[in-house]
């Protein structure tokens, strides 16, 4: 089976596509194994479908189901372009619903599914969060001191609420991130639906503008912007390695 490494800002994830729809739980947890596999946070496999360019079936690295992630959508948009599946500009289905996506050369901007604020004003710890649903579901706090993530309180709130885990900073326009993804039950070095949670719920607040720069902990740069309805989300992508995996 040839399969493709791909980065999103940090985000790694493993890419094939077939004919066959089927439960592909221990090959995620295989592929994505750090040592004794290609080592990945998640695992994406593109299907053919009737009314879309292709729906995808994501998987976090523990072989869990995922119905939405932003860096996937982009790097997924990215290997399906380069492999023919679908024009430049491209429609596909993902569990929180339909994603669309514009693929130039190695920049990629996804519209996210539309953002809803499930709570607010959550107090744990001292510590006030929204928890926003941006296809998955995330817990979001605004800190002055993004150095200070506390991963035991994350990986906490994480089972209380089912959700990820984010705290966020306003960098004079911008937005500096960090985030504790479930699935892969750790920080993550970037994570696009929780960046898109953190800016929905500043924008909410009156704290960035519509357009704005967000920087995850990998460093570099995403631009997030609010339309009508939905997120749109860019930035580039790259495809580390194309291999061949047998099991």
């Amino acid at each position: 089976m040839t399969v493709a490494k791909y980065s999103a800002n940090g985000n790694d994830f493993v890419l094939f596509h077939t004919f066959i729809k089927k439960d592909r739980s221990t090959l995620a947890r295989e592929l994505c194994h750090r040592q004794d596999g290609i080592g990945a946070d998640g695992l994406i496999v593109l299907l053919p479908h009737s009314e879309q360019d292709f729906e995808w079936q994501f998987y976090n690295s523990d072989g869990s189901h995922a119905d939405m992630c932003g860096n996937g959508s982009r790097a997924c948009a990215h290997y399906a372009y380069t492999h023919e599946l679908a024009p430049s500009k491209m429609s596909f289905l993902t569990g929180a619903g339909v994603i669309n996506a514009r693929v130039e050369d190695t920049m990629v901007q996804s519209e996210l599914t539309p953002p809803t604020i499930i709570e607010k004003n959550i107090a744990h710890n001292g510590k006030t969060w929204w928890l926003i649903n941006t296809g998955v579901p995330h817990l979001v706090h605004f800190t002055e001191d993004i150095t200070a993530f506390d991963i035991d309180e994350a990986r906490e709130l994480r089972y209380i609420y089912n959700a990820n885990v984010n705290i966020a900073f306003v960098d004079g326009e911008n937005l500096r991130v960090r985030t504790y993804e479930r699935g892969v039950e750790d920080e993550t070095l970037a994570c696009g639906t929780g960046m898109a949670a953190c800016f929905y719920r500043a924008y909410s607040e009156g704290k960035v503008k519509n357009n704005i720069e967000v920087y995850p902990t990998s460093g570099e740069t995403l631009y997030l912007g609010m339309n009508e309805r939905t997120i749109t989300f860019k930035g580039a992508v790259k495809k580390t390695f194309v291999a061949e995996w047998r099991s």
